[in-house]
């Protein structure tokens, strides 16, 4: 009878919600990784879903929605990118088949910026 005036948690939007995002987002970019050979879906759409895998991923840890979350995580991959530029896997002597040298890629490419871009936009207009 109090059910009307409780309010009751949504799984979706929760920590758990954004968890199972982000483990599926991960295993879908590593198969793409692993076996995807193309022209299309591996240099672009995993670039686009990585930037989603970001964000689910500082949503288990962020549990208020914020406007500016989005904003962060485009720019955190905007700087991985320039890093690339700039050849920090070589600086940083990472192992050519290491998982760190994978993370932060080895070469720089503005179509990826653009990908991240896109990636990011619908991230904008997620609401609680």
């Amino acid at each position: 009878m109090n059910d009307v005036l409780t309010p009751r948690k949504s799984f979706i939007g929760s920590r758990l919600f954004y968890a199972l995002c982000f483990i599926a987002l991960f295993i879908l970019e590593t198969l793409i990784a692993l076996f995807v050979r193309d022209t299309i879906v591996r240099p672009y759409i995993g670039d686009m879903l990585v930037v989603i895998l970001i964000y689910c991923f500082a949503r288990i840890f962020i549990n208020r929605p914020s406007r500016w979350l989005p904003l962060a995580v485009l720019l955190f991959a905007y700087t991985v990118e320039i890093l690339q530029y700039f050849q920090a896997a070589e600086f940083l002597r990472l192992q050519p088949d290491s998982a760190a040298r994978i993370i932060v890629g080895s070469v720089f490419d503005w179509k990826d910026m653009l990908c991240y871009t896109i990636g990011c936009i619908p991230l904008f207009f997620i609401r609680k």
